[in-house]
């Protein structure tokens, strides 16, 4: 069985608040490790008003706190919009916290528009410089750093607190840059392919031919984060669709600030043909129907890409059908 964990971005849907939005991603956490997934990763958005996950590292303390044995991390941590110094004291205080649970995926995307990041990074010059290696290779000195205590306060500047391992590092990315990133680095590698379906399975098998060992990997390890939501009924099955489509022509109009739409939203919705071509894109980067489909179509990507985990985000309207969709497919990709 490939290993099935949970990528979530903590999303409002219509009716409901931002507090509910983040309980409901705990609520979620706790399922899936009843189901036995391997790990619940939280993502890193900005200025969009329908989803709640402007600030993952709070959200890896909660859900670690609430779960006793899943993994947790981010998915990712945006790492240009911070500094190097602050990602590693927040992840050290993490691992202290929960030690052997703590992942720290890595993008190098803001994850927001450019007005938005430009506002996070301070400066012009921050917003477009392309420093990424850089800003890894502080990360990770900070991160690793396991020098005898100082004699001098002034010597160094080092990530607080002192003596905790290095959390488990993971390069994100949806396009060949983070693949061969993680590749000549020697890290393990998650593909979005929500964000880039025609680059999934090229990337993949690239980063895996390419792989350097290292201290953070002996060999590669990859994780094919796909969106999907499914149930065991065909009407069901249509009504998700019917939402995951108008949320997608929401979207894509830049509509962000819209919650997850009602089903009665869905079905009121007045299609043209302009937004029906936009909503058919959106077919091929979602596995959304009843799960005797679904499950099989992600196997076979998973196969394809020669992904060791499978990562499934999965955005419906209500919560419980949100917590369905993982057990059905657990269930059925076992």
């Amino acid at each position: 069985m490939t290993p099935l964990s949970v990528l979530d971005l903590s999303p409002i849907s219509s009716g409901i608040t931002a507090k509910r939005a983040l309980e409901n991603t705990i609520d979620l956490a706790k399922h899936a490790e009843a189901l036995g997934l391997r790990r619940y990763w939280l993502a890193e958005h900005h200025n969009a008003g329908s989803l709640a996950s402007s600030a993952p590292e709070i959200m890896i303390a909660q859900v670690a706190s609430a779960t006793k044995s899943i993994r947790v991390g981010s998915g990712g941590m945006m790492l240009p919009n911070h500094a190097p110094l602050k990602v590693a004291e927040l992840f050290r205080v993490l691992h202290a916290l929960f030690p052997g649970r703590i992942d720290l995926g890595l993008g190098r995307a803001a994850g927001t528009d450019p007005r938005t990041a430009l506002a996070l990074r301070r400066s012009a010059h921050h917003a477009s410089a392309d420093d990424f290696p850089e800003q890894f290779s502080a990360l990770v000195g900070f991160l690793e750093d396991g020098d005898a205590p100082r004699t001098g306060f002034a010597r160094s500047t080092r990530a607080i607190p002192a003596g905790v391992p290095c959390p488990a590092l993971w390069m994100l990315g949806s396009s060949d840059y983070g693949g061969a990133f993680a590749a000549a680095h020697g890290l393990p590698f998650a593909f979005a392919h929500h964000i880039n379906p025609q680059d999934a399975v090229v990337t993949m098998k690239r980063y895996r031919a390419d792989f350097r060992p290292s201290k953070y990997a002996p060999k590669p390890q990859s994780i094919l984060a796909v969106a999907a939501a499914c149930a065991d009924d065909d009407e069901e099955a249509r009504i998700l669709g019917a939402g995951a489509h108008l949320a997608a022509l929401r979207f894509s109009l830049g509509l962000r600030d819209l919650p997850y739409p009602s089903p009665e939203e869905a079905e009121g919705h007045a299609w043209n043909e302009e937004d029906r071509a936009l909503a058919a894109s959106f077919g091929a980067r979602a596995f959304i129907g009843h799960v005797r489909d679904v499950a099989p179509r992600i196997r076979r990507l998973a196969a394809e890409c020669e992904a060791d985990e499978i990562m499934v985000m999965t955005h419906v309207f209500d919560h419980e059908t949100r917590k369905k969709s993982y057990t059905l497919l657990r269930d059925a990709l076992a």
